[in-house]
């Protein structure tokens, strides 16, 4: 360990030890007030509060005002083990409004936590890829009296594909909206095979009318739904419009990018994340996901058009305005996982309205809000070329010049780490023995390593712009995975040590490829990063948990941090010793106070 880490540890020891001893610093009765109308604190994402009364100073005195319980829990029949709570509630009309993972919307008082209503959809179905819902939306009449029924709602969609409008007041069923107050969103789209096709963002508001996207169970089949986009109104519930992100027919531009049997046969491309408005350009700003299959494109020569990018579509009609794509014929499940977050920053010394998109690749794209183009130049950049048959990689990938990456982009079998040498050398082999060529290397017959792996970089949480400096703060993850292509059925591999797996069987047009997940220990690291988007370098900084532009080694036994006691850690060293604890705590010996 070395000194400084020591000192950093011991300061953060001592600060526990005396946090207890100071007293609250007053708080002025006055300051700035400011609801959280939106998921994303505002229609373009930008996570950002005025409210000042929390600093650095006092945020130690936080202190838990209440709690409640879903229900969730007590389901019947038993929730599925992989069930999560992503809700970001929000703030409007004085209440607080969340959605559960299994189809209940609450409204609580904000002070108190006293439930004014509650509406349960919970569903019985429990096989599906996953369960949670991350947010509702709020919406109100323009041509109604206040006090009219459903004047203000809430939109909640859910895990079994229904899109409710609720009285915000009371929490019943708007009846004017679809039938009893639900629209259901599994028409349209295609077949739907059981619990495969599903809802876990919060609707988006576009004037009066609400924009739903979807969520699919990845890498099942070539023909899965179609990863339509749509459009209700927010009155009647009545389809306004449905835009398809896999064209499919030559009126569409893209149809050229596309061979028709393709078009015409493959589903996915959704946008399973949050989408964001832009009401003075009436836009809506789309992150579209992979098309099906996603570690197989022979089934999908060409670019793929629309997947894998941020398409911007007129609300009014849903006819697309731009489209700038994030990753060519994705073999790698590099969905754009995060909403597009609408910004200005100043560049070459004048403002633009941008959209500040991260991605799993660990990339930060900047492009300008009316035309799409980047506003700091993106290289087309060879990257290395598939060898199993039938597949047709893309020759080149875009690479943001500005900001750097923000994670690292190969996996060396020198990163590998262990409990012991045994356990290093022989993840080192497993490592080695891969094919692994840095970022956008392919699914190959005798494994990849895909690095970034699928759940990023950045995922579903997006970054968070801070208006007046013009700082993007955003999490990041550092987890490989392993990606091996088969033709027809295959024992299934062996496990790497540190390594996610996933085996991607290929078939002919009778045995369509399917997907077989393996249970395996991942290398887990993680990043917090600022990039300022808005001076000429596009600069970044990350936090002692990861370097920005450069690579930085995952944890190892000589670089993670010592645990507290004599009881190692996974992936620290057996002989870890304890930091020193000061033989007396009391409060009047403060050290550099």
């Amino acid at each position: 360990m070395t000194l400084a880490r020591s000192i950093w540890l011991a300061a953060l020891a001592t600060v526990a030890i005396f946090a207890g001893c100071d007293s609250p610093p007053p708080l002025a009765a006055g300051g700035v007030t400011a609801g959280w109308p939106v998921y994303g604190g505002d229609a373009g994402g930008s996570r950002y509060s005025p409210l000042d009364q929390i600093s650095r100073a006092n945020v130690r005195f936080l202190k838990e005002a209440w709690r409640i319980r879903t229900g969730d829990l007590d389901a019947v029949p038993p929730p599925p083990g992989h069930m999560a709570f992503e809700a970001t509630p929000i703030l409007v009309g004085g209440l607080l409004v969340l959605p559960t993972p299994l189809g209940r919307v609450l409204a609580l008082d904000p002070e108190t936590g006293a439930e004014r209503w509650r509406f349960d959809a919970t569903g019985t179905e429990r096989r599906y890829p996953e369960f949670t819902s991350r947010g509702v939306a709020a919406w109100t009449d323009a041509n109604a009296t206040a006090e009219a029924p459903c004047s203000h709602r809430i939109f909640a969609a859910t895990i079994e594909s229904r899109l409710f409008a609720l009285d915000a007041t009371n929490g019943k069923r708007c009846p004017g909206f679809g039938k009893n107050g639900e629209v259901s969103l599994r028409e349209g789209v295609g077949e739907i095979r059981a619990w495969e096709y599903t809802i876990s963002s919060p609707p988006t508001l576009a004037g009066d009318l609400v924009v739903v996207g979807s969520a699919m169970a990845d890498n099942r089949r070539v023909d899965m739904p179609k990863g339509i986009v749509r459009a209700y109104d927010a009155r009647s519930g009545a389809l306004a419009w449905a835009w398809d992100p896999i064209p499919r027919s030559g009126e569409d531009p893209a149809f050229a990018e596309w061979r028709s049997q393709d078009a015409a046969r493959v589903g996915a491309a959704n946008a399973w994340s949050i989408l964001s408005y832009d009401a003075g350009r009436d836009l809506i700003f789309v992150p579209t996901s992979s098309p099906s299959p996603d570690y197989y494109g022979g089934e999908r020569i060409g670019s793929n058009r629309y997947a894998n990018s941020v398409v911007a579509l007129h609300a009014r009609t849903g006819s697309v305005a731009w489209s700038f794509q994030i990753v060519h014929h994705d073999l790698w499940d590099y969905d754009v996982p995060a909403q597009p977050v609408l910004a200005r920053i100043v560049h070459e010394g004048r403002e633009r309205d941008v959209v500040v998109q991260a991605t799993k690749t660990g990339f930060l794209f900047v492009l300008d809000r009316d035309s799409g183009k980047p506003v700091f130049p993106v290289e087309e950049r060879a990257v290395p070329q598939t060898d199993v048959p039938g597949e047709q990689t893309s020759p080149t990938q875009p690479f943001p010049t500005k900001p750097v990456a923000l994670v690292p982009q190969q996996l060396r079998p020198e990163d590998a780490f262990g409990l012991t040498p045994w356990d290093r050398g022989k993840c080192r082999d497993k490592i080695a023995a891969l094919r692994n060529e840095g970022i956008f290397t392919p699914p190959s017959l005798r494994g990849t390593v895909v690095y970034p792996g699928n759940a990023g970089g950045t995922n579903w949480g997006s970054l968070a712009i801070e208006p007046s400096r013009h700082v993007a703060i955003l999490n990041m993850s550092n987890l490989p995975l392993l990606v091996r292509s088969a033709r027809g059925r295959q024992r299934e591999p062996d496990d790497v040590p540190g390594l996610g797996e996933r085996q991607t069987i290929r078939g002919d047009r009778r045995r369509r490829p399917r997907q077989a997940r393996h249970a395996a220990r991942r290398l887990r690291g993680g990043v917090r990063a600022a990039v300022n988007v808005s001076a000429k370098r596009a600069t970044a900084a990350a936090s002692p948990t990861g370097a920005s532009g450069t690579r930085r080694a995952p944890r190892s036994p000589e670089n993670a941090p010592r645990p507290r006691t004599r009881r190692p850690r996974r992936g620290a060293p057996a002989t870890a010793k304890p930091i020193p604890r000061p033989a007396t705590t009391p409060c009047s010996r403060r050290a550099g106070r």
